[in-house]
């Protein structure tokens, strides 16, 4: 089942549960699934992998959102955020621990036969694509950093 679908289920679940908040963060989604869609130039249906960069953003954007709310001592707002940025995870595949990063990226870095911090530009090409959805690209841009100096 897409991505579509399965939130347009769970918005009929969230809507009989009456389950505001849980409803809020579902058609979200949609609307930017619905807003990618009818981009000029896009395609009827979106890959997995614009799915994916889609829920990504949308999750960085919470994330950034709950950061400031939280320095602002905002915290009816910042519960808000995090609580759409729990259920938006729900749709993303399960992030990497900090092990399993830096395992992916030692098997990215021999078999791209880097050496130094010069080839940073290649691994980033290959790790940013191979990890996408899995990793958040500054913590991949940080591991690769370490792992070639």
């Amino acid at each position: 089942m897409g991505l579509k679908a399965s939130v347009e289920s769970e918005i009929k679940n969230a809507m009989l549960a009456r389950d505001k908040d849980r409803l809020r963060a579902l058609r979200a989604i949609k609307s930017l699934i619905l807003l990618e869609e009818t981009k000029e130039g896009a395609g009827a249906e979106l890959s997995n992998e614009d799915e994916m960069k889609l829920l990504t953003k949308a999750a960085k954007q919470r994330k950034d959102s709950a950061d400031i709310y939280k320095q602002q001592n905002r915290e009816d707002l910042y519960s808000v955020e995090m609580a759409e940025l729990e259920i938006i995870s729900e749709f993303l595949p399960k992030q990497l621990t900090d092990e399993e990063l830096v395992e992916e990226l030692k098997a990215i870095i021999s078999e791209s036969g880097a050496t130094g911090p010069k080839d940073m530009g290649k691994v980033m090409g290959i790790a940013s694509k191979a990890l996408a959805g899995k990793a958040d690209g500054k913590a991949i841009s940080q591991k690769v950093k370490e792992l070639l100096s």
